[in-house]
C-alpha cells in the first residue's frame, strides 16, 4: 500500500491503520498491523527573500541551474541527504527525506548557506 498526500508522519500511519481497518471489517485477512515505512516526504518552504540563482552555481557545489531547462536550481545536500529546488522567489521544495525533522533540518542548512555565499537577498 502506498499513502500519498498526508500532511503529517502521523497523518500518514493513521491513513494506513485506518484502511487497513476498513479492509478487515470488509473481509479481507489482515493478520498483522500494517508495518509502516515512510520513504520520501515532500515538503515545500518560504525562505521570505529572493535567492540569486545565477551566483549560487559559482557559489555551491552539487547544484545544477539550467534555466532553459527549469526555472529553477537543484541542490543535494548530502547531510540530511535530501535534494531541493531553489526559486528565485525564495520557494523551496525539499524531496527524499525520510523523517519530519530531516525536512526542518534541511531547510535550516540550507538557509544558512545561502546567507554565508551571501545570495539570498531580504526584503
Amino acid at each position: 500500500m502506498v499513502c500519498t498526500g498526508a500532511k503529517s508522519e502521523k497523518a500518514a500511519r493513521q491513513a494506513v491503520n485506518k484502511v487497513a481497518k476498513k479492509l478487515k471489517k470488509h473481509g479481507i485477512p489482515i493478520k498483522n498491523k500494517p508495518v509502516i515505512k515512510i520513504q520520501n516526504i515532500v515538503a515545500s518552504a518560504e525562505l521570505g527573500g529572493e535567492i540569486d540563482l545565477e551566483a549560487i552555481v559559482y557559489k555551491l557545489r552539487k547544484i545544477m541551474y539550467e534555466p532553459e531547462q527549469f526555472p529553477g536550481a537543484v541542490y543535494r545536500m548530502d547531510d540530511p541527504k535530501v535534494v531541493f529546488l531553489i526559486f528565485s522567489a525564495g520557494k523551496l521544495v525539499c524531496v527524499g527525506a525520510k523523517k519530519e525533522q530531516q525536512v526542518y533540518d534541511a531547510v535550516d542548512k540550507l538557509q544558512k548557506i545561502l546567507e554565508e555565499n551571501e545570495v539570498i537577498f531580504y526584503p
